[in-house]
C-alpha cells in the first residue's frame, strides 16, 4: 500500500474540514490545527451563517464567475454530505423572492438582473414570475400578504451547525489529528513542512491568515497576481436566529428592499436564521439595535407567526474578503496553498474551491478553477489562472 504524504490544515472551519475530510478519505495522514479553543467557538463565520446555496439569487450582487462556482456546487453538496458520519440537513426547494408594492421598482430592477444572469449560464432556471394565486401556491405561508413575487428553482440551503459537526465527527472516525488552542502561523507551517519535505500545507484560516495576505500584496510581482493576492479585510454581517413554532416555509424566503434584501432561511423544527446586513467594518462586538429591529420586523412583515417566536441569538461575525470580493487560491510555496476569500459566499462556493484544491494536488492542474474563473496562483508561474469575472 502507498503511504500518502501528510497534510497540515491550518483553520478548522468550513472549508478547513471540508478539505480534511476528503483527505482522510482518500488515505492522507490529516492534522488540522486552530486557534479556537474548543470545536464550539471554531467555525467563524461558517458558524453564524445561513447556509444558502443560491447562486442566481446572489447573481444581483456578485460576479458572474462566483454564480458559476455555486451552480458547480449544488449537486456536490448532496455528494459530500452523502459521505458524512451524521446527517446533515439540506433540501433543493427553490428560492422565493418578495416584496412589497412600494418596493415594486426594486422587483424590476432585480428581475431583470436574474434574466439576465440565466441568459449568460443557460444552465441555471429561468426565474418564475408569480401572481397571488401562484404565491400561495409555491408557499402557503404568505398567502395574502403578498401581490407578486418571484420563485427560483433549484436553489438550496444546508444546516450550516449539523454540517460543521458532521465533518468534524467524520474526521475524528477516520483518525484524524484536530488541536484546538493552536494559532500557529504560516511560517510555523513552513517550519512543519521542512521537517515533512513531501507534506502539504493549507491554509484555510480566513481572517486569521490577514497578515500573510497582505505581504502577498506587497510583493505582488505582477499586476494580475496583485488581484488575487491582494489585503484581505473583514465585512461584518449579523443575524437572528428564531425559534418560531407557529411558522412554516418551505425554502429560503427574501424579502427585497432598496438598501438590502433581507433573508429568512428555514432550519428543522422550526429553527429560523434571518439576515441581510453587510458592514464594511471588522467590528465583531454584539449585533446594534437598527439592525436587530430591522430584521425582526422584516420577518414579522413575512409572516406575523414571527411575533411569538423566540430570539435564541443575535449574532455577529466578520467574513475574509479580497479586494475584488472574490475567492482565490494562491501557492505562495510548493506544496502550500493559502485558500481564502470566500466573502458571503461560504457555503455556496465552498465545493468548488475544494473540488479545485484537490484536483491540483492530485494532478498539478488548475483545469477546474480555469473552468469556473477561480483566480489560482501557482508557484511555478506566480500569475493567477484565467478569471472570467
Amino acid at each position: 500500500m502507498t503511504t500518502r504524504e501528510p497534510v497540515l490544515i491550518l483553520g478548522a472551519g468550513l472549508m478547513g474540514r471540508l478539505l480534511g475530510v476528503t483527505l482522510a478519505q482518500s488515505g492522507y495522514p490529516v492534522q488540522l490545527v486552530d486557534a479556537a479553543a474548543d470545536a464550539q467557538q471554531a467555525g467563524g463565520a461558517a458558524r453564524i451563517a445561513a447556509a444558502m446555496l443560491a447562486p442566481l439569487a446572489e447573481s444581483a450582487v456578485t460576479e458572474p464567475n462566483v454564480v458559476a462556482m455555486g451552480r458547480y456546487a449544488l449537486p456536490r453538496w448532496r455528494a459530500l454530505c452523502a459521505g458524512l458520519a451524521q446527517p446533515v440537513y439540506f433540501q433543493q426547494n427553490g428560492t422565493l423572492i418578495v416584496w412589497h408594492r412600494q418596493d415594486a421598482r426594486e422587483a424590476v430592477r432585480f428581475e431583470a438582473l436574474l434574466r439576465r444572469t440565466t441568459a449568460h449560464i443557460p444552465e441555471l432556471p429561468a426565474p418564475q414570475a408569480l401572481d397571488a394565486t401562484a404565491l400561495a401556491e409555491v408557499e402557503p405561508a404568505v398567502a395574502g400578504r403578498f401581490a407578486q413575487g418571484l420563485y427560483l428553482p433549484d436553489e438550496g440551503q444546508l444546516d450550516n451547525r449539523q454540517l460543521l459537526d458532521a465533518l468534524l465527527a467524520t474526521l475524528h472516525g477516520l483518525g484524524a489529528a484536530v488541536r484546538w488552542g493552536c494559532a500557529m502561523t504560516l511560517a510555523q507551517a513552513l517550519s512543519w513542512q521542512r521537517e515533512h519535505p513531501h507534506g502539504w500545507v493549507l491554509d484555510c484560516r480566513g481572517l486569521g491568515a490577514r497578515a500573510d495576505w497582505t505581504a502577498h500584496a506587497a510583493h505582488a510581482p505582477h499586476p494580475g497576481t496583485a488581484r488575487a493576492r491582494g489585503p484581505l479585510r473583514g465585512v461584518r454581517g449579523e443575524v437572528v436566529r428564531l425559534h418560531a413554532p407557529d411558522v412554516t416555509l418551505r425554502r429560503p424566503t427574501r424579502l427585497l428592499h432598496p438598501r438590502y434584501p433581507i433573508y429568512i432561511a428555514p432550519k428543522p423544527d422550526h429553527l429560523f436564521v434571518i439576515g441581510a446586513t453587510e458592514i464594511e467594518s471588522d467590528d465583531l462586538s454584539p449585533a446594534s439595535v437598527r439592525s436587530t429591529l430591522e430584521l425582526l420586523s422584516a420577518a414579522y412583515a413575512v409572516h406575523p407567526g414571527f411575533a411569538e417566536a423566540r430570539v435564541l441569538e443575535l449574532c455577529s461575525q466578520c467574513r475574509p474578503t479580497l479586494p475584488d470580493n472574490l475567492p482565490a487560491v494562491v501557492e505562495p510555496a510548493p506544496r502550500v496553498l493559502q485558500i481564502n476569500g470566500l466573502y458571503r459566499h461560504g457555503f455556496m462556493i465552498s465545493p468548488a474551491l475544494h473540488d479545485a484544491v484537490i484536483e491540483y494536488m492530485n494532478t498539478q492542474q488548475t483545469t477546474l478553477a480555469d473552468r469556473l474563473g477561480l483566480a489560482f496562483v501557482r508557484h511555478d508561474t506566480r500569475d493567477p489562472a484565467p478569471c472570467t469575472a
